[in-house]
């Protein structure tokens, strides 16, 4: 049973009792309104006050399980709008390739981290239960401090703050024997470009070359590297990105997904006709409407901005549900 039908199941369980309390607070109303006898009165004032209690409760719990149920679909709509390119290129490398490193890349406010996650749990769900290790550069700032940079990473592997770059990856390359590893570096705008380039030769480079020693075939494990850039600079920088996929490719070579462009009222109109079920009918009944307000309410499709109105209009409340639907 999926966590919908799950949930489902508990509305439907809670809505006879809900009914029942319903009516019984009916029939004690009524019985208080004619009720003569100062004692009556008095005992049938406790029985309703009771009676409300229950059923404020009980709709308490209706209103929660039916706020998470609409959160559930929502969140199953927003996972098909836009960023179609970067999520082809993706499952291309990755249906081919076990070991692979990604650019994320766009202005601010382009859910680059929505993206990340988006790809991961849509695409390769096992990498979640596996090795994660988030480094968040903006720890570093923008420097050009190699030993910085690896004391952050020696630390978010376990090693100490004073490992070398080999050690680091022999212990990634120990993890990835035994489990999906999925390195994550945050905020890589906030590197120097030559820092960055330092990254990848000397560290992924490192580690790539380690796990060719191993038929990558033979391997049910999956190793993923992604650089987030929130500031959508580094892709101009000269590193040695790849962008297609072909027989020369080699896992050393990041791939530098699409940059992240804003939503077009085309992207919106073919989403709201494909995703009407998951959505109120209220989005989906005058849909010219709602794309000009989302458009409106978004610097003209901004995608944070856009998924933050999306919500609103869904009747829930982006920053909040982003919590819960981010795990990286």
């Amino acid at each position: 049973m999926s966590s919908e039908q799950h949930l489902q199941h508990e509305i439907d369980a809670l809505q006879e009792p809900s009914d029942l309390l319903a009516e019984k607070l009916k029939r004690l109303r009524h019985d208080h309104a004619i009720a003569t006898d100062t004692l009556i009165r008095f005992q049938l004032e406790i029985q309703i006050k009771q009676t409300e209690a229950e059923r404020d409760e009980l709709a308490q719990k209706l209103d929660n399980l039916e706020r998470a149920l609409s959160s559930g679909r929502t969140y199953r709509a927003l996972l098909k709008l836009g960023y179609q390119e970067q999520t082809r290129a993706f499952r291309r490398f990755i249906e081919t390739h076990s070991v692979a490193a990604f650019l994320i890349h766009g202005s601010p406010d382009y859910g680059q981290c929505w993206l990340l996650n988006r790809l991961v749990v849509k695409n390769v769900p096992k990498m979640m239960t596996g090795k994660v290790v988030p480094i968040k550069l903006d720890r570093i700032g923008r420097r050009s401090d190699s030993a910085a940079l690896w004391r952050e990473l020696g630390g978010r592997v376990g090693l100490g703050r004073q490992s070398s770059i080999p050690e680091i990856a022999e212990r990634v390359y120990q993890w990835w024997q035994t489990q999906n590893v999925l390195l994550i570096f945050y905020d890589v705008d906030c590197l120097s470009e030559t820092l960055l380039h330092d990254l990848i030769r000397d560290f992924w480079l490192l580690l790539a070359t380690k796990v060719k020693t191993v038929s990558l075939q033979a391997s049910q494990f999956k190793l993923l590297m992604f650089l987030v850039d929130y500031d959508g600079c580094v892709g101009s920088w000269n590193i040695p990105f790849v962008e297609r996929l072909d027989s020369t490719w080699k896992p050393d070579n990041p791939v530098k997904l699409a940059k992240i462009k804003q939503f077009s009222d085309t992207e919106l109109t073919n989403w709201l006709k494909h995703e009407a079920e998951d959505l109120p009918s209220s989005l989906t009944d005058q849909m010219d409407e709602t794309i000009q307000i989302i458009l409106e309410n978004s610097d003209n499709g901004i995608p944070e901005q856009a998924l933050c109105k999306i919500c609103d209009l869904c009747g829930c409340n982006w920053y909040d549900e982003e919590k819960k639907w981010l795990k990286l």
